[in-house]
């Protein structure tokens, strides 16, 4: 048996498991250098509720507390208009949330409960997850 035979031998599930997280987590920050993304939804709908000055509020509180390792993203239509404004939080190594009806101050709660302290704000949640999540 070979050294390399016998050093695969002995890995685990839980071993390559936590190979694979440690790999992910290098990954991203280096391929991406960020721990977090928002997306700002800013088809028409969104703009015309109020997306701007959402994102607008997002960017105020990203400032105030020179936070580095958080992009922000705007796309279309997130195909519930009547939700607007919405931004999508994503953390590495979590499911992505989508939040609904924000105003600034919203945003700046999601900002500091969720996007720093981890926590999802459940009353503004839309979903959480995504269709393309197994």
């Amino acid at each position: 048996m070979t050294q390399k035979e016998a050093f695969m031998q002995r890995l685990t599930i839980d071993d390559l498991k936590k190979i694979k997280e440690q790999y992910e987590g290098t990954f991203a920050l280096r391929h991406g250098g960020y721990r977090a993304k928002v997306t700002i939804h800013m088809g028409t709908c969104g703009i015309a509720a109020g997306a701007r000055t959402v994102m607008g509020a997002l960017v105020e509180a990203l400032a105030q507390k020179d936070v580095q390792d958080v992009i922000i993203t705007a796309s279309g239509c997130a195909g519930f208009c009547s939700k607007e404004p919405m931004a999508t939080v994503e953390i590495l190594g979590q499911a992505p949330v989508k939040y609904c009806c924000l105003d600034p101050e919203k945003m700046k709660r999601i900002f500091a409960e969720h996007i720093q302290g981890g926590n999802i704000v459940q009353e503004y949640a839309l979903v959480m997850g995504n269709e393309n999540s197994y």
